[in-house]
């Protein structure tokens, strides 16, 4: 009797946690409830590449648009946005707060590799769904396999050779120098240029490398004259773009400056910069800020009625680009949204198109960004388009 008593009680006890609002079983997904869920990003809010922080909180804008539509399958998101000033050490520390202490379903954005590197293992482990994570389109996001990363960036290798081919062969340039950031970001961008000019024969006269550290680059800059480079491609922070065109403008060397999507917020490089930057190309990612198409409008709307202080701009726009993949997939995944239901949900997007290029995954490629064009800055910091959307990947 006193059996039967205890299992008629046991079953009482799990029925009322499967059918009690707020029940275990209702939350037990990580990150995910009946109205909410959780999101996290972690974005240079202040130090050396603090331009890029814009990402983070563009992405932030986009989320209270979503919100207000009424959100995604009856829930909104709530996002973290914590700074980590472009350190790995620190993005290491907001990782585990985020799925130790918060509780995210997913990350999305994290601006650098070797901040993203930081995290991605635990991430993995951990199954936080990543998507456009790291901000950056270096290979370690998608080799070895990474099941719960959802690139969008394209590869800086396929960017950088896209970039030498365009000096080439539509601007007849043959002397090429190349100036990189010393570290997985700035190494796959010489790894592109290098093999363009292995492929046609061609010379690097020059290849001039700096740590994330330096400040000082008045060596680089003569290293760089003296090759007699008519071009340089730079694959560099912020504050290395600036210090380093500086430089060059001192000693009176005046190449054609070409560079990667991530500094291709003109208005930013302008002032920083004090005009030099005018002139500069470089491949894009996203729709640029005077952008006429539908959803760039309706941006500049919600960016008028939640965040008008904000400067509209390049890096911030990319926050959206970023975060757009992620709405699709959460809208694909349905109502029972897990991290396995979210990864084939996000499997299945093909040649899909928001602000950024068109992205497709797949069950054995990640890599969803695959297409970028050209565009070269204006003096009033604008962004003029010299090609249409290309493919660069092989």
């Amino acid at each position: 009797m006193k059996a039967r008593v205890f299992y008629m009680l046991s079953a009482l006890l799990i029925l009322a946690v499967l059918i009690i609002p707020g029940g275990s079983f209702a939350q037990a997904v990580r990150g995910v409830t009946d109205t909410e869920i959780l999101v996290g990003q972690t974005g240079p809010q202040t130090g050396p590449a603090a331009l890029w922080g814009a990402v983070a909180r563009g992405t932030g804008l986009y989320f209270k648009g979503i919100n207000d539509e009424g959100g995604i399958h009856g829930r909104k998101i709530k996002y973290f946005l914590r700074d980590d000033s472009y350190m790995p050490a620190k993005t290491k520390a907001i990782g585990k707060e985020f799925v130790e202490q918060l509780g995210i379903f997913a990350a999305v954005g994290c601006v650098g590799v070797g901040p993203g590197m930081s995290v991605r293992d635990y991430f993995s482990e951990s199954k936080v769904p990543m998507v456009s994570f790291g901000c950056t389109g270096v290979t370690n996001w998608i080799q070895p396999f990474q099941k719960y990363i959802f690139p969008i960036y394209p590869l800086y290798i396929d960017e950088a050779y896209a970039l030498t081919q365009y000096f080439h062969e539509n601007m007849k340039i043959t002397k090429i120098a190349m100036f990189y950031q010393n570290d997985d970001y700035g190494k796959q961008g010489l790894e592109g240029v290098e093999r363009y000019v292995k492929e046609k024969n061609l010379q690097l006269v020059a290849s001039v490398s700096a740590e994330v550290t330096d400040r000082d680059l008045s060596s680089h800059a003569l290293k760089l004259r003296a090759s007699g480079a008519e071009a340089v491609i730079m694959w560099a922070m912020p504050t290395h773009g600036a210090l380093l065109l500086g430089e060059c403008a001192k000693i009176g060397f005046k190449p054609q400056w070409g560079t990667s999507s991530t500094l291709s917020d003109g208005v930013a490089m302008m002032g920083v910069t004090k005009g030099l930057w005018a002139g500069m190309i470089h491949s894009n990612f996203g729709e640029t800020p005077d952008s006429n198409h539908p959803l760039m409008v309706k941006y500049r709307a919600w960016h008028q009625k939640y965040e008008p202080k904000e400067r509209w701009s390049t890096f911030y726009i990319a926050g959206m680009v970023f975060a757009e993949p992620f709405v699709e997939g959460i809208k694909r995944a349905g109502r029972n949204l897990d991290p396995e239901s979210f990864v084939k949900a996000m499997e299945t997007m093909k040649d899909w198109q928001g602000t950024g290029p068109p992205i497709t995954f797949t069950p054995t490629d990640h890599q969803g960004g695959k297409h970028v064009y050209f565009g070269q800055v204006q003096p009033d910091g604008n962004i003029k388009r010299l090609s249409d959307w290309m493919r660069i990947t092989k």
